[in-house]
């Protein structure tokens, strides 16, 4: 295979404002094919933004939907791939029927490559789960998709990684949001107002266990594990009435950040993907040492029906 040079973009989106938000992903886009990338990957639902939407209706949510791929979206995002030559990956709100997805999408300029409904749907009551795995074939390579808090279920992404994948995109909405753990919870606003101004205590917000360091917590354990590389992207500024702080990175089968974005603001890193660290990665050597004969705990049907839940739902 050769090398990938992904990039993982982040940006400030506006709620509902699909126009602005395409042209953040195309002007990103230029930029970062002008610095050497062949991918570009941005957030989850970042054609529509995402937070915004947990009041909405069900005719609201049908209403800021569209279909997959012959939406207007998907269109837009075709014709940046092909304007620019690379695969674009990008999330948006698929309309299917009277059902509701979170989708991930990836395109090239002959159209649609791969669609991944998110697993574990919630902030909107009316989301619809997708039911099924994701792994497709991208410059050679084999990839997979788990939107945010699929990520947060182990399982999701060994499943993905025992289907083929070697590179798993996690795009997600995540990070200073309220917690009990120790730590966590919400930005100032104010901070993100006074970036320019006054940088460093955002800064701290942004690096610490609000941020970046509860990422550090499982995202380089994800990718370990599974001898994997992991694409994540996250929004930047405000997400309705919350803070998020981008940290758009790339990590290699080691667990290592290979590449990583922190500034107070819009961009993108380029984490480049080669075939050598596989072969001498350790989770692939997991993945080949498992024992499904001891496994049968995993696959036994509940007693309760699966919940998801965010947890800042445990304050209330």
């Amino acid at each position: 295979m050769d090398d990938l040079r992904i990039a993982a973009c982040q940006f400030e989106h506006r709620n509902g404002d699909k126009a602005y938000n395409l042209g953040r992903v195309r002007d990103l886009t230029a930029k970062a094919v002008a610095a050497g990338a062949n991918v570009v990957s941005f957030h989850e639902c970042c054609v529509s933004a995402y937070t915004f939407t947990q009041a909405l209706s069900k005719e609201e949510m049908l209403d800021l939907a569209e279909p997959v791929p012959d939406g207007p979206s998907v269109r837009e995002l075709v014709a940046i791939s092909a304007e620019f030559g690379v695969p674009v990956l990008a999330g948006l709100f698929e309309r299917d029927g009277d059902e509701v997805f979170n989708t991930y999408v990836c395109v090239t300029a002959d159209g649609l490559v791969a669609r991944h409904r998110k697993l574990h749907a919630f902030v909107n009551p009316h989301l619809s789960s997708g039911s099924e795995y994701t792994v497709f074939d991208l410059g050679g390579w084999k990839c997979g998709v788990l939107i945010c808090y699929d990520n947060n279920l182990v399982e999701n992404v060994r499943t993905t990684a025992l289907l083929g994948a070697k590179i798993v995109f996690m795009p997600h909405v995540t990070c200073c949001l309220p917690s009990v753990m120790p730590g966590r919870g919400t930005v100032d606003p104010e901070l993100w107002r006074n970036r320019e101004r006054d940088p460093v205590p955002l800064r701290q917000e942004f690096a610490g266990p609000k941020g970046r360091g509860w990422l550090m917590r499982w995202l380089p354990a994800r990718a370990y594990d599974n001898g994997v590389y992991a694409v994540f992207t996250n929004p930047v500024g405000m997400d309705d009435d919350t803070v998020k702080n981008g940290n758009a990175m790339v990590l290699d089968p080691f667990g290592e950040v290979i590449a990583e974005f922190n500034e107070l603001g819009d961009g993108f890193c380029i984490g480049t993907c080669t075939e050598e660290k596989l072969g001498l990665a350790s989770g692939q050597r997991y993945l080949r040492a498992r024992r499904p004969d001891l496994y049968g705990k995993l696959v036994e049907p509940p007693s309760e029906p699966p919940e998801t839940k965010p947890g800042w739902e445990l304050r209330r």
